[in-house]
């Protein structure tokens, strides 16, 4: 055993599985054992009435595992040094519940030690030498039975972030984009395929064209301490995913949230909790939001640390 193995417990979909598994081995988004530590019910859960558009979420600790509150559930996946056959456990579950299954594929490891430079990455996408994986990922998506959306290589136009695909021209990540999509579609033949940037100008560069993308997933957070320290004011849902939208907009897809968080006092967080599922005229094309039901998983930049997006907390957390 090395350090990259752990104990996991999981409890989802009724279900408890513990073992010694990789460290990087399960999907996120499994729902895990209900912590031992009291947990206290927050105010951020979306208004949802017959009238709101789809809502989904990133839950690993099953708070939307009622088969009414959710269409959509999210996990997240490396494409290395995981454990694939679990996909069968999400699938169960969203099945259960009439949801569909979006699936987020991160090109790497989740253990830092393993993972290449990203001219390594990107030079082994473009010659084929990662095919396998996203064939491994793809394949085992098509014994799946819930409708499939495959997200591959996330907010790419964010320059500063921690993502190696982050790094890459436009030119390279659309090669790469288009070339996984292509190993994908020759195994799973009725997935959709989402593009998925977070939303920042500069966007289109990134497009890798109408033929590879089924469905536009943007990124909209609202933090109330990082609104103030850099605006000075509060902001709103529609404030902060209209650049982003109108960014992605002509493009002529039906358009997603498909990370979506907010946390400040019981005003700010009842003003987006309201507002995220409504239909908004000046958004048509907006479809979906899926909320991430966890902390932050990388501090934000400027010193303002890891916001928790979670809708019920552990106390002292």
């Amino acid at each position: 055993m090395n350090n990259r193995i752990k104990a996991i417990t999981l409890s989802c979909m009724g279900l408890l599985l513990s073992g010694t598994v990789l460290a990087a081995s399960m999907p996120r988004g499994i729902a895990e054992a209900a912590s031992a530590t009291k947990a206290m019910p927050s105010q951020k859960r979306p208004v949802l009435t017959e009238d709101s558009i789809d809502f989904g979420a990133y839950d690993p600790h099953g708070d939307f595992g009622g088969p009414s509150q959710s269409k959509i559930e999210h996990l997240f996946l490396p494409w290395e040094d995981v454990e694939l056959s679990t996909l069968a456990l999400a699938d169960d579950y969203a099945r259960a519940r009439g949801r569909t299954l979006m699936i987020t594929v991160e090109p790497w490891s989740w253990s830092p030690e393993w993972r290449v430079t990203e001219r390594e990455l990107l030079r082994s996408i473009l010659n084929g030498e990662r095919d396998e994986y996203m064939a491994a990922v793809c394949s085992t998506a098509a014994g799946l039975k819930s409708p499939i959306i495959i997200r591959w290589g996330q907010e790419m136009d964010e320059t500063d972030n921690q993502f190696s695909w982050s790094h890459w021209s436009g030119e390279e990540f659309k090669a790469a984009y288009r070339r996984m999509v292509t190993v994908c579609r020759a195994h799973v033949k009725d997935a959709r395929f989402m593009w998925s940037p977070k939303g920042n100008p500069g966007l289109e560069v990134f497009y890798p064209g109408d033929d590879v993308v089924d469905v536009i997933g943007l990124s909209v957070f609202g933090y109330q301490e990082y609104d103030r320290g850099t605006t000075g004011r509060d902001q709103s849902f529609p404030e902060r995913l209209a650049p982003g939208y109108e960014r992605v907009k002509g493009y002529g897809k039906p358009i997603m949230v498909a990370e979506l968080g907010y946390e400040g006092d019981a005003s700010y967080v009842a003003d987006w909790a309201a507002s995220v599922a409504s239909r908004h005229d000046e958004f048509p094309e907006l479809t979906a939001v899926v909320y991430f039901n966890d902390r932050e998983v990388y501090p934000w930049p400027r010193g303002y640390g890891r916001p928790d997006w979670r809708v019920v907390r552990e106390t002292g957390n």
